[in-house]
């Protein structure tokens, strides 16, 4: 008897026949396409794979995926994907949320899904402003953001995603962007392959409410110079002619002119399991406009090991019921009960 291999997966494969209701020129249209280039090459079933979101323009993602998945509620998607994750260990769970959804009112479960570990993949698509409810500011817009609901500008200081998962002891912290297909491919694939929870920041442009937020770092003319993208063992250099490099002076990072006497030997060599080194990179988040700002990194900034909350919680179901403690009968049956007059 012959066996017979299932046919190869494409992109197409993992695209839907609901129409795409998006803004015309929305960088999600370049996220959605980047997702479904790289899942074929993933070696995963589309029925083991889920994407979960919460609520916001990027949360339309679900619909738009031919795998399983869910539109939840506002911020709750990391909660949700928990509790899948925790019952069902053997599936790819990606979580899709923004910055509002994700750090503001859901800000709570991201950084609990982060400590707890579980082995799922967030995306949280970052464009500085509320774009479902049309045009509010959110966690991540920048000082002094005059928006519908800041009509004389924000006086909230901005949340840095990255440095809050951080806080939040994520294994795995990388930062793309919309309008770099090649390189936020790679970060999809690295927050596939970590084991453990991994926190993808994309900066993603909304073109209707918050248009060039990222442009200093996406346009050809001005990327070269503010981006900083960060390779495992090599130093960090950057620019149009890759003629500039950043050092530490005691723990300052420092932009130094390969041009001007600076050797590459002195450079900061990038090294993603150093937990000291990327709590500084994080902070590599200087305002653009400043004449003196450093390039804002992109790439893999920290990844390390650490037991997954799915995998301890079966190990301690294993052990109980071996040892016959289990009994939820008994427990439901216990003397914890009061009595309301």
């Amino acid at each position: 008897m012959s066996e017979t291999t299932a046919p190869a997966l494409t992109p197409k494969d993992f695209a839907t026949d609901q129409e795409v209701r998006w803004c015309p020129g929305c960088g999600d249209y370049s996220i959605l396409a980047q997702v479904q280039k790289i899942m074929p090459g993933l070696g995963i079933p589309k029925e083991n794979i889920v994407i979960i979101s919460g609520i916001g323009c990027s949360s339309r993602f679900p619909y738009y995926m031919n795998t399983y998945g869910m539109h939840s509620i506002h911020g709750r998607a990391t909660a949700i994907a928990s509790g899948l994750k925790a019952t069902r260990p053997e599936l790819s769970v990606w979580i899709v949320t923004g910055d509002g959804d994700g750090l503001s009112i859901g800000g709570n479960h991201t950084i609990h899904l982060l400590r707890r570990n579980f082995d799922v993949n967030v995306m949280l698509f970052n464009n500085q402003i509320y774009g479902l409810t049309k045009g509010q500011y959110s966690p991540t817009s920048e000082e002094n953001k005059v928006t519908k609901s800041t009509p004389f500008g924000s006086i909230d200081h901005p949340f840095n995603p990255l440095a809050l998962a951080m806080g939040a002891d994520a294994t795995f912290i990388a930062r793309s962007m919309d309008r770099d297909p090649k390189h936020l491919q790679e970060a999809l694939i690295r927050s596939h392959k970590h084991k453990g929870a991994s926190f993808l920041e994309i900066y993603q442009n909304c073109n209707i409410f918050n248009d060039g937020a990222f442009e200093v770092f996406t346009e050809k003319s001005s990327k070269p110079d503010n981006t900083l993208f960060l390779e495992h063992g090599n130093p960090l250099v950057f620019g149009a002619k890759q003629d500039k490099g950043i050092k530490l002076e005691g723990f300052k990072p420092v932009v130094v002119d390969l041009n001007a006497g600076a050797s590459v030997n002195d450079l900061w060599v990038h090294d993603e399991r150093d937990f000291y080194k990327a709590q500084i990179l994080v902070r590599m988040f200087d305002d653009p406009r400043l004449p003196d700002h450093l390039p804002r990194p992109f790439g893999v900034f920290y990844e390390t090991d650490r037991p997954c909350y799915e995998d301890g919680m079966q190990m301690q179901i294993d052990e109980v019921m071996a040892k016959g403690k289990g009994d939820l009968d008994k427990l439901l049956r216990g003397k914890e009960t009061w009595t309301i007059a």
